[in-house]
Order: C-alpha cells, then sequence, then structure tokens
C-alpha cells in the first residue's frame, strides 16, 4: 500500500520575519521543526530588494502538517479569509493555545484569533461541530458560543444539553 503523502502544502507570505514567525510556530505546536532553509543569493536583489544571506523560504511542519512560508515583502497582508483550525480535546488545550497564540496578538468571535504576525486561528472543541450538525440542539450550541471569544467548553455543552 502506497505511504500517503499531503499533496498540499499552505504556503505563508510574511514582509521580512518569516524566521521570527516559524521559530515561534515550532514552539507551539508539538513534534514540529524546520526542514528546510532557502537563503537569497545576489541574483535578483533590484527586482526582490532580498539582502543575500537573508532567510527567502522556509519549510517547516506543525504537528506533521507541512508549511511553507516566504519573506516575500510588504505587498500582501493575512487576512481572517484564510485561517488554521487548531480543534482541541479539552479546555486545557484550548486555554494553552488561546493564551500562547495571542500573546502580542489580538482576540476576536467565537474562537477566533490572530496571532502576533497577523495570522488567523481557530481554537475549538473539536466536538463542535458534530454538536452543530445535530439540528435539534445545535441552535443551543451555537447560541452560545456566539457570545465567546475564547470557547468555554463547559458551558457550550451546557447549552447543548439543554441545562
Amino acid at each position: 500500500m502506497p505511504v500517503a503523502r499531503q499533496q498540499i502544502t499552505p504556503c505563508l507570505w510574511f514582509d521580512r520575519n518569516a524566521e521570527e514567525a516559524v521559530n515561534f510556530y515550532i514552539t507551539v505546536f508539538k513534534n514540529s521543526k524546520i526542514t528546510h532553509v532557502v537563503r537569497y543569493g545576489n541574483a535578483g536583489t533590484e527586482t526582490h530588494g532580498g539582502t543575500p544571506g537573508a532567510v527567502l523560504a522556509i519549510d517547516f511542519e506543525l504537528d506533521g502538517q507541512k508549511f511553507s512560508c516566504l519573506n516575500g515583502g510588504p505587498h500582501f497582508k493575512f487576512s481572517e479569509a484564510v485561517s488554521f483550525q487548531v480543534p482541541c480535546e479539552t479546555q486545557e488545550e484550548i486555554d494553552y493555545y488561546w493564551t500562547t497564540l495571542t500573546k502580542g496578538g489580538s482576540e476576536s468571535d467565537c474562537g477566533w484569533l490572530k496571532d502576533k504576525f497577523g495570522l488567523s486561528w481557530q481554537v475549538f472543541p473539536g466536538r463542535l461541530l458534530e454538536m452543530l450538525r445535530d439540528r435539534a440542539k445545535a441552535d443551543r450550541a451555537m447560541s452560545a458560543m456566539l457570545t465567546m471569544k475564547k470557547i468555554d467548553v463547559a458551558a457550550i455543552d451546557r447549552a447543548y444539553a439543554g441545562t
């Protein structure tokens, strides 16, 4: 049987702080590592503006998920139109990721946040998606979630159960 491989790798565009961002992300998520670093050469400096020897791109893994990033300059910024989901099993996991990823960033509604690099994340209980599929109880769970920034698992569980 062939080994499954990741077919699509997200590439994240940073201004000039890709190395700082990757070093932060690999400390946040277990089983993470830098797999390859590409540095600017002498060719094209008049076009890309990169300093020869500085980091151009980095390949890395976060908990086994492959990513790539690029020091592409100030031309493009992250937006909430693309975010990364972090499904959690416990309130402790939610608290850890929420606290760690919002440090220097900002909180938003319903488990969404931006980290200090402007990248959007969704930190939520993994079972929430199953709850929202149960139409008889989904509105209660959704109504509870809509009042939150950081997700409170116990409050959503109570709402879902109707207690």
